[in-house]
Parts: C-alpha cells; sequence; structure tokens
C-alpha cells in the first residue's frame, strides 16, 4: 500500500477504502485555536463527558492575541482553563503558531491528526495524516468519535531532483497550484515521493503540504525517513521516530513528476493562490510591504535565509518589513545564531510568535498597497485593507522586495545563502506549554472560567417536511470563508458570541443581506444562498456555516462545494445542494422564493425538484451518505448525538 492507504487502513473502524465512499477514522490527535477553540470546547462540553478521549489534544492561542479589550483575554482564560478540567495541552498566548508548534513539538509519524484549521495539513510534513476540520467536528474527535470523509484518491507526486539557487519549498507548491488550480486536489490526497524526497528537511517539507490546503486537498503526506528522524532528534524526541515508505511498487489512483531541480523562484498575484507567475517576470513593480513568517515560512531556516539576504544592509525606506517567527523556539534560534540581530538592524519590525498580519491581526499595508508575503493566502481583504494587492512569495524572495524596495530579477540577486536545518544549539520547545493534571480527580475540580462575551449554543430546528425559502444572497464563483465571515480583531474577537458574530456575516461582501434576511426570518421563511463553483473555499472556520444557521439560513444550492465548509454546513443542519444543470444558476433572481415539497423523498445522493417562483421546477442534486442526510434532517450533528444518547 502506499502510505496514505497504510494509515487509514489501520485507522478505519467504519466503511471501505474505496475512493467515493464514506469512511470513518479513528483520531489519534487534535489541535484547536483560539478563533475555533471556544466554540469547539463549548460543543465538547455540551456533550458531557468527562474528559478527552484521543491520544493528545492540544489547545492553541495564536490567532488573535492582542487582547482589545476584555473578549480576547477572557477567551484565552476560557481556553486555559477548560483545557484543565478536560485533559488538554494549552499553550499560551506567544508561544507561536499552532502548526509550527505541533510540528516541533507533537507530531508523529503515522498518526491521524484532526484540526480545527484548514492548514492542519502542514504536519504532513512528519509523516502524519493531518486534516483540517470545523471546530464540531475536532470536538467530536476529542469524545472519541470517528472523523467521517470520502475516501479520497490517492495522487503520486514523483520528485526527482534538487533546489538549486534562489529557488526554495514554497516555490515548490506555488508550481502544483499554477498546474492543479486551488480546485486540483479536491477529494484527493497529495502523497509526495521518489528521490527528491531526500533533499528536503521537515520544515520544507511541511510548507509543501501546509499549501496543499489550497489545492483543496483533503491532506498532503511526506514519507517518515532519516531526515525525520534527524528532525526529531533536534527537538530532543528521537523516541517518537518509526519510519514509514510506501510499499515497492504500491498502486496510486494518479500520478504527476515534479522536477525540483527546473524550479524557478515564483509569486502568487492577487487574489489566488494559484495565478502562479515567475518573480522575474514582475520585476520593477514596486512594493509598499513585505511580511514574512505564518504557518507557513516561519521555521528557522525560512527566517534564517531571509536575514543572511539583509546581513549588513538595509530594507528599503519606503516599504514597511515586519517578521513574526513561528515560535519561541525559532525565536530563541534566531537570538542565538545572530539571525535576529541581523533583521532587526536591517530596519525590520519584529512581531510576536503568532498568525499576525496572516489573518488581518495587525500587519494591514497602506490603501491599495502591495504587499508582499510569505504566507498562504491573499484572498481579498484578507489582509485588513481592502483594496490591497498580496502577492505570495517564499521567505528568500520576500527579503529581496524589502531589500530594494520592488520585484527583482533572481538572476541579479547573486549567490543564494545556503539552506540550513537547525543551528548546532536547539533550545526545547516543550517548556512553554501548561499540562493537564493526570489525576482525573484533580481535572474534576477545575473550575472553567467563562467571561461574559461568551454566549452558551443554542439547538436547531430539525429539516422540515416541506421547506420554502427566500433567495437572499447570490454570489459567484470562488467565494471563500473569508468572504463569508471576514476575519480581523474586530470580528475574531466575537468567535464565542454566535448572535454577535452572525451580524458580520456577508458583511464586505453585500452588507445588505443580514437586513434582508432578518425580514424573511420575522416572515417564518428560510433564507437560501445561490452560490457558483468552489463555495467556502479556504479556512476551515465554522462560523461561516454556524452563523449563517443562525440567522435562519436553511439551504445553500451552489454548483459546487469546498470540502471543509460543506462538512460544516451539514454539522448545523443546512442543506447543501448543487444545480443540476448549471445554467440554473443564471436563471434564479434574487428575492426568488424555493420551495421543496416532501423533504423526507430525497434521496442520498440523488436527485429531487425545487419549485423556483417565477420560474418553475428545476432539478437540484445532493452528494450527500445517508448517514450525512441523516445528521441535516436531525438539525445538525449536536442534535443527532443527543438524539443517540437518548436511545
Amino acid at each position: 500500500m502506499n502510505i496514505a492507504r497504510k494509515i487509514i487502513s489501520s485507522h478505519l473502524v467504519e466503511g471501505r477504502m474505496v475512493p467515493g465512499e464514506e469512511i470513518g477514522l479513528r483520531i489519534d490527535q487534535t489541535l484547536v485555536q483560539d478563533a475555533t477553540g471556544t466554540m469547539a470546547w463549548l460543543q465538547f462540553e455540551a456533550l458531557g463527558l468527562d474528559s478527552v478521549k484521543t491520544e493528545l489534544s492540544v489547545s492553541y492561542v495564536d490567532h488573535n492575541t492582542l487582547q482589545m479589550g476584555f473578549r480576547n483575554a477572557d477567551d484565552h482564560r476560557f481556553l486555559r482553563t477548560i483545557s484543565g478540567r478536560y485533559g488538554a495541552v494549552f499553550s499560551m498566548p506567544g508561544t507561536g503558531i499552532c502548526h509550527q508548534l505541533h510540528l516541533e513539538n507533537f507530531a508523529r509519524p503515522g498518526r491521524t491528526l484532526l484540526g480545527a484549521d484548514s492548514h492542519t495539513p502542514n504536519c504532513g510534513g512528519m509523516g502524519s495524516l493531518a486534516m483540517g476540520a470545523g471546530g464540531l467536528s475536532v470536538a467530536l474527535a476529542m469524545a472519541g468519535e470517528p472523523y467521517f470523509i470520502t475516501m479520497p484518491k490517492v495522487v503520486k507526486v514523483w520528485l526527482t531532483g534538487r533546489l538549486t539557487g534562489w529557488a526554495q519549498a514554497k516555490d515548490v507548491i506555488l508550481h502544483i497550484l499554477g498546474r492543479l488550480t486551488v480546485k486540483g486536489g479536491v477529494g484527493r490526497i497529495f502523497e509526495y515521493c521518489g528521490p527528491g524526497v531526500a533533499t528536503l528537511s521537515v520544515p520544507e517539507r511541511a510548507t509543501i503540504t501546509n499549501m496543499g490546503a489550497e489545492l483543496g486537498a483533503t491532506a498532503s503526506i511526506f514519507p517518515s525517513d532519516e531526515r525525520t528522524r534527524d528532525f526529531l532528534a533536534k527537538m530532543g524526541r528521537v523516541e517518537d521516530w518509526e519510519p514509514l515508505q510506501a510499499d515497492e511498487g504500491a498502486e496510486y489512483d494518479e500520478e504527476m513528476e515534479v522536477d525540483l531541480s527546473s524550479i524557478v523562484p515564483l509569486v502568487a498575484r492577487p487574489h489566488m493562490p494559484d495565478r502562479v507567475v515567475t518573480v522575474a517576470s514582475l520585476a520593477g513593480l514596486k512594493v509598499n510591504q513585505v511580511a514574512m513568517g505564518s504557518c507557513t515560512n516561519s521555521s528557522y531556516a525560512d527566517l534564517h535565509m531571509a536575514a543572511e539576504v539583509l546581513r549588513g544592509k538595509k530594507v528599503y525606506r519606503c516599504t514597511d518589513t515586519c517578521m513574526a517567527p513561528g515560535s519561541r523556539q525559532v525565536l530563541s534560534m534566531l537570538a542565538e545564531d545572530g539571525s535576529l540581530v541581523s533583521l532587526l538592524e536591517s530596519g525590520v519590525r519584529l512581531l510576536e510568535c503568532s498568525c499576525g498580519p496572516c489573518i488581518g491581526m495587525g500587519g494591514s499595508p497602506v490603501s491599495a498597497g502591495i504587499s508582499v508575503r510569505t504566507f498562504n493566502r491573499n484572498f481579498e481583504g484578507r489582509s485588513g485593507t481592502r483594496d490591497a494587492k498580496v502577492y505570495l512569495v517564499s521567505p528568500v524572495t520576500a527579503a529581496q522586495c524589502a531589500l530594494h524596495g520592488f520585484f527583482t530579477d533572481p538572476a541579479e540577486w547573486g549567490e543564494a545563502p545556503e539552506r540550513p536545518d537547525f543551528p548546532e544549539h536547539v533550545p526545547g520547545g516543550r517548556k512553554y506549554f501548561l499540562y493537564p493534571p493526570e489525576d482525573p480527580e484533580v481535572r474534576r475540580g477545575k473550575q472553567i472560567q467563562r467571561g461574559p462575551n461568551i454566549v452558551a449554543l443554542e439547538q436547531f430546528w430539525e429539516l422540515p417536511e416541506d421547506m420554502t425559502g427566500k433567495v437572499t444572497l447570490k454570489v459567484g464563483d470562488g467565494v471563500t470563508t473569508d468572504h463569508i465571515l471576514p476575519s480581523g480583531a474586530e470580528i475574531t474577537s466575537l468567535r464565542s458570541n454566535i448572535p454577535a458574530i452572525s451580524r458580520y456575516v456577508f458583511s464586505r461582501t453585500d452588507p445588505d443581506f443580514v437586513t434582508r434576511q432578518d425580514r424573511v426570518k420575522e416572515l417564518g421563511l428560510g433564507g437560501v444562498i445561490i452560490a457558483g463553483e468552489n463555495h467556502g473555499q479556504g479556512s476551515s472556520r465554522e462560523h461561516a456555516a454556524l452563523a449563517p444557521r443562525h440567522l435562519g439560513i436553511s439551504i445553500v444550492l451552489a454548483k459546487s462545494f469546498a470540502r471543509i465548509h460543506r462538512a460544516n454546513l451539514i454539522n448545523f443542519g443546512i442543506l447543501p445542494l448543487i444545480f443540476t444543470d448549471a445554467a440554473d444558476y443564471d436563471r434564479i433572481p434574487l428575492g426568488a422564493e424555493i420551495s421543496i415539497e416532501d423533504t423526507f423523498q430525497i434521496t442520498a445522493g440523488g436527485e429531487t425538484v425545487a419549485h423556483v417562483s417565477g420560474l418553475g421546477d428545476i432539478r437540484v442534486r445532493n452528494d450527500l451518505s445517508a448517514k450525512e442526510l441523516s445528521v441535516v434532517r436531525m438539525g445538525g450533528t449536536l442534535n443527532a448525538v443527543r438524539g443517540r444518547g437518548d436511545d
């Protein structure tokens, strides 16, 4: 078997490993972060269990660390106290970014990892089957429940050669995105193999698997080999290593080849990660801001190489340049080897070890500015400046842009710095975490502290026999979760208060949406959203489904859905339907009423008739499994779990 199937087969609790069929997987490890964690923990608490049931669960604080007013600070206190109560490890604000921290301290080859963050596949660089999901799915995994997905196809990515010159791992995944697009990985796991694998360090591999999320992939994974062992030895946990390779002659569903020797510095243009061109083609384009870091490129090697580019030089006076290390461990290594001094003396601003500018949490560019970032997403408005243009690049390309104030041709950069793994001394990272008491009785005595912004979950109604909804929003292709529910300090601080955060749904796409939806809800009707291709791509934030459900959205009718958002809609009892004839999308106007008679005749994976006022009958379909359809009918996963408990 290939690596992905080996891990799946050893964790399979339900279903068959046939692409397209539903499977249930036992989850070894989970992670949540503060933007998703408060709601995930509230959902776990609602299950009524005494402790997490996983091998390891970690609760990180890395997204909203600004603590502006009481809300964020209260949320962080809640996360600390509820982690201690139920047996999870807690990572305090400033310790680092969840994916970098988990790679350094907890990820293990051959384990399954489910995270309430779409970039959880970062740990695939370690040989973990790491997947992003909505917070409710992670809460259920913490409770020992299987995680259900459609069995993916496994794509063999055969790597040959080695990176040369200024090319970096970021350029590898940008190259693949340019070939396959942001929809090219849907329903797939990308498994990297071939002689080129051995030339890449674990942090480089993690950069590639991290941005597999931008392909829409379920997961991406590398083998566990001697380089993996060396990485774990540097982290002080060589005992966590085990070899993991595909069998000789292993079969794959699809194959592609990438010659690392042919990779050149690349850049993703606004506003999608697949709009890839060469850096050389943008030579002369002025740059207003450079931001280095994020879970994709905040490792020691990434920032050390940027420091080498800038050593003894100054960043361009008109280019605001900032840097956020991925962890305290990374920051310590940069300080010890002189890289931090190089960065600071060159004029780089040092930010906290957190996500920061990647999610618009500070560090926003100037109006209509061009921002060059080592991040993973460049969606419109995600930076915090709506009319900014964000370009995604590698750390050394970012450093060159900071140095010159504009894009330059890599042919003019001279000799590239060496790609290090680690300095001679690597400080331990596990000392920064808070570990729960081992004694269950002691944990039971822990008090969970809640602030006034933490609002209890509401219980949603079941799917009615006859449904009638009014179209309150119509959006096009490629709508992201940032379009549905924007990030940023003001909005993210409301993640534990669904009534409050719901007022921001589609606020930057259609400011009148919530008002229209309120009127429809007052009439006793459900709301319907009409959408295009790949609806809900991007972040795993379940609030992009939970908040619309609170507003009364009952159906989302789209040309196609992104994997995690589709799962989140199901989790909260919103019926995800697909146009049988895509041409019907253009025919349905805003304000039309859509009705489905006798929802009990809807079958899993089947077609049904929907009546559209002023248009007549159209055919729509679903791609739900029988289990998923049952969950939607019951009003969502929490209702289904509670109902099972009642039985």
